[in-house]
């Protein structure tokens, strides 16, 4: 069986889709010199300000596009349909970041990204920008605790991008903007499930299988193997069994406090999102733990995959003030 996708032809779909978004949001994205899939933001990069560049494959919108804006992301690479954006338009973006006060790359712990990223790096440095490199590591099932650094950026990539962002907006020297940075990926924690799978572009086939009837709780927003396959069970359940993981992660004491991402992978409808919304403010108010601000909807998709992740990220007093300083991009506002 196929599926059905509003697309021109297959092969055009990544620069079409990057055509809509610059006709979508001028007042937010241009494409940068050099490359027509970098971008770069309208009022982001700035003389003595340390440029923060993303990127990563298509097909996980609005990330990583439209993390692109004032206090968020200066610049992103923009990679075809689950693959890594290439060096060249890394090393455009980096270029159109630049402000003279050094860049930081940002990206999901996948093997071509981080190879690509490297190679960009080398071409940075013979232009003469330091570059430095924080890899996203959020997906609590991806690794087991003590492989933290195996793991991959999901849809926390949002919470790390915006501690990043809101440090460089702040002009905080590159060293700096790094340390937090890292602070933030340390105390951001994703689990996801997935009800159905996806399909490229290019097939319009699914992907992978789930049967009907069942769900897999860890799978990747490229359709990774998670660590459970188990039948469809009622919402307040997933929710439960999604934020045992990450509160076996960090503990989840009385007084802390949390930032909350409920994220769709796709297809999940804003009711379905509200409901594990409602369920997880719930255990949460339970253990005594404050959510401090919540985000609800689509921002790390995996095309039409149906299901939802929840990120947590723990907040202290050096990241609660960057997560609410203000930033203005054209899928994520505070």
């Amino acid at each position: 069986m196929t599926t059905k996708k509003l697309i021109n032809e297959p092969d055009a779909v990544v620069d079409e889709m990057v055509e809509g978004m610059l006709a979508a949001h001028p007042r937010h994205l241009r494409r940068a010199e050099g490359h027509r899939r970098a971008l770069v933001a309208a009022d982001g990069p700035r003389p003595g300000k340390v440029g923060i560049v993303v990127g990563g494959g298509s097909g996980h919108e609005p990330t990583f596009a439209g993390l692109v804006g004032r206090g968020l992301a200066d610049a992103v690479a923009v990679g075809n349909v689950f693959a890594s954006p290439p060096p060249d338009p890394i090393l455009a973006a980096t270029r159109a970041a630049d402000g003279g006060a050094g860049v930081l790359y940002l990206y999901g712990n996948y093997a071509g990204d981080c190879m690509n990223f490297d190679m960009a790096v080398e071409l940075a440095e013979l232009d003469g920008i330091e570059v430095r490199t924080v890899v996203t590591t959020d997906d609590v099932a991806s690794a087991p605790q003590g492989r933290e650094a195996e793991r991959r950026g999901v849809a926390g990539n949002a919470f790390v991008f915006k501690v990043a962002g809101a440090a460089a907006d702040a002009m905080l020297p590159l060293a700096e903007v790094e340390r937090l940075t890292r602070r933030a990926n340390a105390r951001t924690f994703t689990v996801g499930v997935a009800l159905s799978p996806c399909s490229l572009p290019q097939t319009l086939t699914p992907n992978f299988e789930i049967g009907e009837g069942e769900m897999e709780v860890g799978m990747g927003i490229h359709g990774e193997p998670g660590v459970l396959r188990a039948p469809l069970r009622p919402a307040d359940a997933v929710a439960d069994d999604m934020l045992d993981r990450i509160f076996a992660e960090c503990g989840a004491k009385a007084g802390d406090s949390v930032a909350v991402m409920v994220n769709s992978l796709g297809s999940t409808s804003m009711m379905e999102l509200y409901v594990l919304q409602r369920r997880v403010k719930q255990r949460l108010d339970a253990r005594g733990v404050a959510v401090h601000r919540s985000w609800v909807g689509a921002f790390c998709t995996s095309l039409e995959m149906a299901g939802a992740s929840i990120t947590l990220m723990w907040l202290d007093d050096e990241l609660t003030p960057l997560l609410d300083r203000p930033a203005d991009a054209a899928q994520f506002r505070v």
